[in-house]
């Protein structure tokens, strides 16, 4: 087989991998002799839109291609940096560099199909390949289909190998628990839709650290039931952001510190508002970073919106990233790393 180039690009979430999906792998495994697959959303918390981990994302691939293709591709997990496009890059950049060692024979393969492929203008070192649309495939659509029942609408977008995964994947409780959090999206979306404009939320956060911990709660509602997050929620029509973000850290977490000595430890601000950073919509948050000190750690108790509330060393925080609600590591890191 006569190829183009040494290396080719694609990247994608594959959630799932669909027959668009597996026909531009096959397009660069005609251009190149070896592809580099970078899966995107790395260590994301599984929810309607990151559903599979990235060994089942890299099981429903394998399955699709027959030992020797195999042999080829080289899988190439990255962390979704959604506030810093060289962060992402660079960490592209870096494992492709382990891969080709130093090969100038790359070839990026995509399509623009929206402001979202943005991205792919982002590798001027490399070669461009544009591979069109198939079949007017989009994985949202799919997922859709998948998490409401309707069969019919998805089964003739995946590979039968794909197929048969999704109806194993449907057993399990995470598939459950999934269906659940779209319904409630689904509502939760619905009860907008009479609005006259599209809304766009507006909530506060409190990144508080002490000794090297931060202080995390459970969540114990939906979206996001039982995952990890920085206390918060929504401004309420009367108070400032200052206001708001100290009354719900001190209704979510009991924080044994009184209010003034909370107020005198805000040490940062920061905005953060990805469009895509929340499911429920538009959603900006405006962060707040407290750096308290002492050799104790204060009491705390998980109320209201949180089952729990407790001290995770950053550390212990990284090791449970699967674990943690939306942007809300990217947050964390964005004021730890400044300090």
């Amino acid at each position: 087989m006569q190829t183009q180039y040494q290396y080719g690009i694609y990247i994608g979430r594959f959630q799932p991998f669909h027959l668009g999906h597996l026909r531009t792998l096959n397009l660069a495994l005609q251009k190149a002799e070896e592809v580099i697959l970078i899966l995107g959303s790395y260590r994301a918390a599984a929810d309607t839109r990151n559903p599979w981990q990235l060994e089942e994302r890299i099981a429903m691939i394998q399955a699709c291609l027959d030992h020797q293709t195999r042999q080829r591709i080289h899988f190439v997990p990255v962390r979704d940096w959604l506030y810093s496009d060289n962060l992402w890059l660079a960490a592209i950049q870096q494992k492709v560099q382990e891969i080709t060692e130093g090969s100038e024979s790359i070839v990026v393969m995509g399509h623009h199909k929206d402001a979202s492929s943005y991205y792919l203008h982002l590798f001027p070192q490399w070669d461009f390949l544009e591979t069109g649309y198939y079949l007017n495939l989009h994985s949202r659509q799919i997922r859709a289909a998948y998490f409401t029942g309707q069969e019919q609408d998805y089964r003739d977008k995946l590979p039968p190998v794909i197929t048969h995964f999704l109806e194993q994947f449907k057993t399990s409780d995470r598939y459950q628990q999934l269906c659940e959090e779209y319904r409630f999206l689904q509502e939760y979306q619905q009860a907008w839709k009479k609005a006259p404009y599209p809304p766009v939320f507006v909530t506060m956060d409190a990144v508080v650290v002490q000794s090297g911990h931060v202080l995390m709660v459970r969540r114990k509602a939906r979206p996001g039931l039982g995952l990890m997050a920085l206390p918060g929620g929504f401004l309420r029509q009367e108070e400032t952001l200052v206001e708001g973000m100290l009354r719900e850290l001190k209704e979510e977490t009991r924080l044994k510190v009184p209010l003034p000595v909370l107020r005198g430890s805000i040490v940062d601000s920061q905005v953060f508002d990805a469009p895509g950073r929340s499911l429920r919509g538009r959603t900006i948050t405006h962060a707040y970073f407290l750096q308290l000190s002492g050799e104790e750690l204060p009491a705390v108790k998980g109320s209201d919106d949180a089952q729990k509330a407790k001290w995770i060393s950053l550390a212990d925080l990284y090791a449970q990233e699967e674990q943690i609600y939306e942007d809300h590591l990217q947050i964390i890191q964005h004021f730890v790393s400044r300090v």
